[in-house]
């Protein structure tokens, strides 16, 4: 290939060029399409939930439950380039760190760290693998399994079919395995139940369990 060739002339050629080194170019245009399309619904799903935290409507601490560096990154890089959020200032790392030190919720979350952690690498073994902030989210959800409510609510979503959406998106293997449309959060406890983690469901099976209810059904 002319190195001097313009993109104008590459760009038609550009299947000619993957076909020869045994791509697939329809097949990796699709999957291009589809990892700009997630990280644009990540960066949605990431600004409603700072958005809902900052308005005292989520169970997450100041730092959603990343470390103060990962919070400022994700605030001052990755949003900022959707156009909806304003990076931070200079600065304004100190002051994320001296919150995050003082934050009530971060020192609960703290306190039940083993747990957040095996949450939390529970999502990261099923993550799609497209896109970083799939790592970003495992973290916040983890986080927001700590709280008491359903857990679309405590992240801040607008309701359950948007946190199936997330998960579908990031987590599809994961997603898949939910065929009972067991509420989330107690699926993930299931998940580390079947696993041998520390979490084991008193009943057999869930059909005999007396809390049947709790688990699955409607999330108003």
């Amino acid at each position: 290939m002319n190195l001097g060739m313009s993109l104008s002339t590459f760009w038609p050629q550009l299947p000619t060029f993957a076909g020869r080194f045994g791509l697939d170019w329809q097949a990796e245009q699709q999957r291009m399409q589809e990892r700009a399309h997630q990280q644009q619904q990540n960066r949605e799903w990431l600004i409603r939930i700072v958005g809902s935290q900052r308005q005292g409507r989520t169970c997450l601490p100041v730092c959603l439950g990343l470390q103060p560096a990962d919070f400022a990154w994700l605030t001052s890089n990755v949003l900022p380039m959707y156009g909806r959020y304003q990076p931070l200032k200079p600065g304004r790392l100190a002051q994320v760190q001296q919150q995050s030190g003082e934050d009530l919720r971060q020192q609960l979350l703290e306190m039940r760290e083993d747990e957040w952690l095996e949450i939390r690498n529970l999502l990261r073994r099923f993550r799609r693998g497209m896109d970083d902030l799939e790592l970003v989210l495992a973290d916040v959800l983890a986080a927001g399994c700590l709280g008491g409510d359903h857990l679309w609510r405590d992240l801040g979503l607008a309701d359950r079919g948007q946190l199936s959406e997330l998960m579908r998106t990031n987590f599809p293997d994961l997603f898949e395995r939910n065929n009972a449309n067991m509420k989330w959060k107690k699926f993930f406890y299931k998940q580390l139940c079947e696993e041998g983690g520390g979490y084991v469901c008193r009943a057999p099976s869930c059909q005999e369990c007396t809390a049947y209810r709790d688990c699955f059904g409607p999330e108003a």
